[in-house]
């Protein structure tokens, strides 16, 4: 791959993953329940759920996906019915005080796993049809069809999980630094309604995408 060529990836993924998309919410929220290190996990899942669709967009099976009605619309639907999910499970999550009575910070309620964290992290990106759509798009402007395709891969799909596990700590970051504007319960609440809100409205929108022609 000419160096060039990188160079222009290297910008294209980090305008991807600035945009916001379920990944950045899913970090945010996890960021603002749980703290940042207690996110990497869900920040590994979303990386290992990239891999998979990039590597799926490389080696030409997403766009079978997209040639495909009927597999594309089981992706579709079970992407846009996770984040649903997800959605509403946030909302309906028990929420307590940041800070208890006697000044220390409680355990989250409801933590998931460093397992469940991952999974939910890897289903939330596997499961986009966005991602597929994107990729199957983007990634042939890449690659160099007289070179090696296994190693140009390689370094594109080390890149984008290079680029993305920044951008999602820093969102997680960010979202940490919030907390203490949200000691109440009633905050808590709020926040929590405001995330899942806007996973449901992901989810939905997801219904919307349709195959390229």
């Amino acid at each position: 791959m000419d160096l060039h060529i990188w160079f222009a990836y290297f910008a294209a993924s980090w305008a991807i993953a600035l945009s916001p998309g379920s990944g950045a919410v899913l970090s945010m929220t996890h960021g603002l329940a749980y703290g940042v290190k207690k996110t990497s996990a869900t920040i590994a899942g979303l990386q290992l759920g990239l891999s998979v669709i990039l590597l799926v967009a490389g080696v030409g099976v997403g766009a079978l996906l997209l040639a495909s009605a009927t597999a594309f619309t089981v992706v579709k639907f079970a992407g846009a019915g996770y984040l649903i999910w997800l959605g509403i499970k946030q909302w309906r999550s028990r929420v307590e005080a940041a800070v208890s009575s006697d000044g220390a910070a409680p355990s989250p309620v409801g933590l998931p796993s460093a397992r469940e964290r991952f999974t939910i992290g890897f289903l939330t990106n596997v499961t986009n049809p966005k991602g597929i759509v994107f990729m199957v798009a983007v990634l042939p402007q890449f690659i160099d069809p007289a070179r090696a395709l296994w190693l140009q891969l390689l370094i594109l799909l080390v890149t984008t999980v290079a680029v993305d596990l920044v951008v999602m700590h820093g969102y997680a970051f960010l979202a940490s630094r919030a907390q203490a504007w949200l000691a109440t319960a009633r905050a808590r609440r709020a926040q929590n309604r405001v995330f899942g809100g806007v996973l449901m409205a992901m989810g939905a929108s997801l219904l919307l995408v349709k195959r390229a022609a």
